[in-house]
């Protein structure tokens, strides 16, 4: 076996939230998923029979899963480890839903979700989101100097957004965000601007931005590379959300396909990955 590159489509990004009202089922979903060829799916691991339902449509189709779980202590992770163990999973994600002022109260909830993590045979990672405990890059920075081996998923949209970095980004940005993408060790898809958290990546005027999340992924893609192990495998989910992320027309409704744009966007990533993947594995110098 080899390295290889997993792309998810999120179940979020399903939801059309559109003004005429119709929703797809779950069944409709994750059949249309699979038929897309994407590799899982993104959900909430917080339900044992919204996962048990979704392990039983999956299953058949051959489809990987992340679960999305969003504690606030320490016992919260326990509910969702029984879950995943039960019905298995790629990897879980926690959105720590707690918003700590110091690095010592976090590390505390950080080290009690490690222990947990430790009885599992699944990767456990952590979150860069906001208005979660990584809803700032800077804090999050701190994070990683107090515990150098913190093992992110890396949501990198928030932190451009966030930070509304100037154009273009500076050198010193770049470095601080290459510092969390060499911890990061899955990915959620979405590119963001300056002001808007998600934008439409087919939008010729937004190629700049495009082009931008491209290149910190293929940093990333490279980065995990050479810290994964030889017959690991990366995630990447496509999670272009609806709406409020996703921005909307006078009449209340998309004003791109985002599904045509997962599309795009998974195409995009498989096209890093083989790039990345074509070259030597380079460690970083001594």
């Amino acid at each position: 076996m080899s390295q290889r590159f997993l792309v998810f489509q999120s179940l979020w990004a399903m939801e059309r939230r559109h003004s005429d009202g119709f929703e797809r089922s779950l069944e409709e979903n994750v059949r249309m998923i699979a038929e897309a060829g994407f590799d899982g799916v993104s959900a909430h691991c917080t339900n044992r029979d919204d996962f048990r339902r979704l392990a039983s449509l999956r299953a058949p189709l051959g489809l990987d899963a992340e679960g999305q779980c969003f504690p606030a202590t320490v016992d919260d992770l326990q509910p969702a480890l029984e879950i995943a163990t039960e019905f298995g999973l790629h990897h879980l994600d926690i959105q720590p839903d707690v918003r700590p002022r110091t690095i010592r109260e976090c590390v505390a909830l950080l080290d009690g979700w490690q222990r947990l993590a430790e009885q599992v045979d699944f990767p456990v990672y952590i979150e860069t989101h906001r208005d979660r405990m990584t809803t700032d890059l800077h804090f999050t920075l701190d994070l990683l100097d107090a515990r150098p081996d913190l093992k992110l998923l890396g949501d990198i949209s928030h932190y451009l957004v966030g930070r509304e970095f100037s154009w273009p980004v500076s050198e010193e940005n770049h470095a601080l965000m290459r510092r969390i993408l060499d911890s990061s060790w899955a990915f959620h898809g979405r590119v963001a601007s300056r002001e808007q958290v998600q934008i439409e990546i087919s939008f010729e005027p937004h190629r700049q931005w495009l082009e931008l999340f491209l290149d910190w992924w293929r940093y990333g893609f490279a980065s995990w590379r050479r810290r994964a192990g030889e017959n690991d495998s990366l995630a990447f989910v496509c999670e272009l959300g609806p709406k409020p992320y996703a921005i909307i027309g006078r009449d209340g409704n998309d004003t791109t396909d985002r599904w045509a744009e997962s599309l795009m966007l998974r195409d995009l990533a498989r096209q890093l990955w083989a790039d990345v993947a074509a070259q030597p594995i380079r460690q970083n110098a001594a």
